[in-house]
């Protein structure tokens, strides 16, 4: 049985922390160019376009974050800088970024189709995300979900439990 939502605390929300490090539109940006490849300030720049304090900003949230990682390098000739590498909780992020790309493609895109496509490199077939049971394997829809109290709710009100 679904717990009542009103007993549970928001305060400590999943959804809401990882919104904190990645809901914002430059941000998923970012880490859109990451996955395609970008590591440089300027490759991010030119491919998305927005202000360069903006773009500082974001890099600098997401290295604080631990989604990317800063490593020096230095041309020829030049001063050292900065690339931007994805760590693994960077890369854990690419079903998410799959995901809102494939909704897009779906309600979004343009009459022609999705403007980029994710393949699996080896054979070239399209990736695919699923929502399945771990248990039995079983594909599920929304309806086929519930929300349930995990280890670290709390409840909404002192000296409440949560049934």
């Amino acid at each position: 049985m679904p717990v009542d939502r009103d007993l549970i605390s928001a305060e400590n929300c999943s959804v809401k922390r990882a919104l904190d490090v990645v809901g914002e539109k430059w941000t998923l940006l970012v880490l859109r160019e990451a996955f395609y490849g970008a590591r440089r300030f300027e490759q991010f720049q030119t491919r998305i376009g927005c202000p360069r304090q903006v773009l500082s900003e974001r890099l600098a949230t997401l290295v604080e974050a631990g989604v990317l990682r800063r490593l020096p390098y230095r041309e020829p000739g030049q001063r050292e800088r900065q690339e931007y590498r994805l760590t693994e909780k960077g890369r854990d992020l690419l079903p998410i970024v799959v995901a809102l790309m494939r909704w897009g493609d779906k309600w979004e895109a343009d009459p022609a189709g999705p403007p980029v496509e994710v393949v699996h490199r080896e054979c070239g077939h399209p990736v695919e995300l699923v929502l399945r049971c771990s248990d039995d394997q079983e594909l599920l829809r929304a309806h086929d979900t519930e929300p349930r109290p995990g280890p670290g709710a709390r409840p909404a009100h002192p000296g409440r439990t949560i049934q």
